[in-house]
């Protein structure tokens, strides 16, 4: 099975790097994907139809056009996107529907952080401690698991020398370069089996179900049914 994912920012690029093998094997073996990062999220245009430049790579801005296109080729997209404060089966009623207008029903899988990529690595708390020694654990026991409250912030409070308030008043690319550094130093120690986060659990078991690999990592007949829930 090929997959073709696509994700809003160049920091959820990176940890997917580190985590997809990890879910459906090395590449190639059987299994092949290429990952797209893209300068943020934006919104579902209006009639369907691109109102920005396509270098500027806004996600759902582009998604028509990109979806459109894949109808052509083989494999699936897999869409993952963060769904901040919205209601998840509103966002996802949307997205559906989008992929209908395009034909691509069928091929296409959508997948939500809730509330952002970040809940990935609070739901992983052991390889959080392990690339964070001097974690803030305190702010950790106040957090609930996919909850909407703020969720890089509080990793930002937990791990970041200084805390939030630091990154707030440097201004400028530290909050993304924080969320790179994140990728690189806690995406090599996430566990997708015994990560505690609903919503990449749902991710995890998308992908596996869809190439034929069961939760217990052993092969399973495939399912072409794209599942649509969080």
């Amino acid at each position: 099975m090929h997959f073709e994912i696509l994700i809003e920012d160049s920091s959820g690029r990176r940890l997917l790097e580190y985590v997809v093998p990890k879910i459906i094997g090395p590449q190639g073996g059987p299994h092949t994907w290429r990952l797209h990062a893209y300068r943020g999220m934006g919104r579902i245009p209006a009639h369907l139809s691109p109102t920005s430049d396509p270098s500027k790579r806004i996600l759902l801005d582009q998604l028509p056009r990109l979806l459109r296109g894949y109808v052509r080729t083989p494999g699936i997209v897999v869409v993952v996107l963060d769904a901040d404060d919205r209601d998840c089966a509103d966002f996802l009623a949307e997205l559906t529907s989008l992929a209908a207008s395009c034909d691509a029903s069928h091929l296409t899988l959508f997948r939500l952080a809730i509330e952002e990529v970040e809940a990935r690595y609070l739901g992983d708390r052991p390889a959080l401690m392990r690339a964070y020694s001097r974690t803030k654990v305190r702010v950790l026991d106040d957090y609930i698991q996919d909850s909407v409250c703020g969720t890089w912030e509080l990793l930002a409070e937990a791990t970041h020398s200084g805390g939030l308030q630091t990154i707030r008043q440097a201004g400028g690319p530290l909050a993304g370069q924080v969320k790179h550094e994140w990728a690189e130093r806690m995406g090599p120690m996430l566990d997708p089996s015994t990560n505690v986060s609903p919503s990449f659990g749902k991710f995890c078991d998308g992908i596996r179900r869809l190439a034929g690999i069961s939760s217990s990592g052993h092969l399973a007949p495939p399912n072409t049914s794209l599942p649509f829930d969080r």
